[in-house]
């Protein structure tokens, strides 16, 4: 793994004279674990909204902080990739858990994720026919995950993007697996659901934020593992799209497709927004090859859905061919292992 980045001297006392300042350090704190909206943090602090966005836009500038926007929302959290914000998330190691301050925050945070719970249930209770009858046309997770652990190996995966994330249910299976995780979701309604499941399952190592499939977040970034489950049948252009997740792969990363086989359930497109009727195995695997990558499995399971007589699940893995190789690791090994 690389080594973590770095700061001068000159530039680590500037770091800490930002956070050297109660709010500055209590938000530090609180937005080490989620991201967070500037009204939510005047909630959790007790202060002003413009005295919070000072302090924000103070450690933003400084390398602390991520900002973000979601339509109207701006979200904020402390860097997991700036040395900066990786200064920042050690001090926490520092401060006494049961510090009266730190606990009154806690306390606070822990009702504002339990009000994002609340109004994702509520979204789902008044959709909850609409997204039993999807669910059940699919293979449970538990096979998925499954397939993915023997075909992906166990070795930790470092960073990981899942395309389409929907309520984060892919998140929710491979972060512990991972370094980073980013999920991006073209609906806000799913990315709230996503966020107030990951903040019930404790994940902290992931984010997920508003995105699109054919234009992916443009910071640089490559990835050594890119998912997209379940998304290409609602996609005017999957090839497009899978060009677009390949672009984004870290040499050696590897590129997992999920998706319905090719099918004739055509109350699927008229009811359920699906562009596409699945896939065939050859359609998929010229989408992948066509981007440049290797195709190294392929793996078909069926549902047992008796409303569709069992739609059949196709995963796909494709990898990036320029392995990045440990000193006297053979490439077999380090593509699998």
């Amino acid at each position: 793994m690389a080594s973590a980045p770095t700061l001068d001297f000159e530039r680590t006392v500037d770091v800490l004279k930002a956070l050297a300042e109660p709010t500055r350090l209590r938000l530090a704190v609180v937005l080490k674990s989620c991201d967070l909206t500037v009204s939510e943090l005047t909630v959790i602090l007790g202060q002003s909204q413009p005295r919070i966005s000072r302090h924000l836009k103070l450690m933003s500038e400084c390398g602390v902080l991520e900002r973000y926007q979601e339509g109207a929302y701006a979200y904020f959290r402390v860097s997991d990739r700036h040395p900066a914000g990786i200064l920042a998330r050690s001090l926490d190691a520092g401060i006494e858990a049961d510090d009266a301050i730190v606990r009154k925050d806690r306390e606070r945070l822990e009702a504002v994720r339990a009000d994002r719970t609340r109004r994702a249930a509520d979204y789902f209770a008044q959709n909850a026919e609409h997204w039993d009858r999807i669910r059940a046309l699919h293979v449970p997770d538990a096979e998925i995950a499954a397939v993915l652990d023997e075909t992906l190996g166990k070795r930790r995966i470092g960073t990981m993007l899942d395309i389409g994330t929907g309520t984060g249910r892919m998140i929710e299976l491979l972060a512990p697996r991972c370094e980073r995780v980013l999920g991006i979701d073209a609906s806000r309604e799913m990315i709230a659901a996503a966020r107030a499941k990951l903040d019930d399952a404790g994940i902290e190592n992931a984010q997920v934020r508003l995105g699109d499939a054919y234009h992916l977040p443009a910071n640089g970034e490559t990835y050594d593992l890119v998912i997209l489950h379940q998304v290409l049948h609602y996609l005017d252009d999957p090839a497009r799209a899978v060009r677009e997740a390949a672009s984004v792969l870290a040499p050696g990363g590897r590129l997992v497709i999920v998706d319905f086989a090719a099918h004739e359930m055509e109350f699927l497109r008229t009811d359920h927004a699906h562009l596409r009727l699945g896939f065939s195995e050859e359609s998929l695997t010229a989408f992948i090859e066509g981007c440049g990558l290797e195709m190294r499995a392929v793996n078909h399971l069926r549902s047992g859905a008796a409303e569709t007589g069992g739609l059949t699940v196709t995963i796909c893995i494709g990898q990036d061919p320029r392995l990045l190789l440990a000193p006297n690791a053979p490439a077999e090994t380090m593509a699998y292992a």
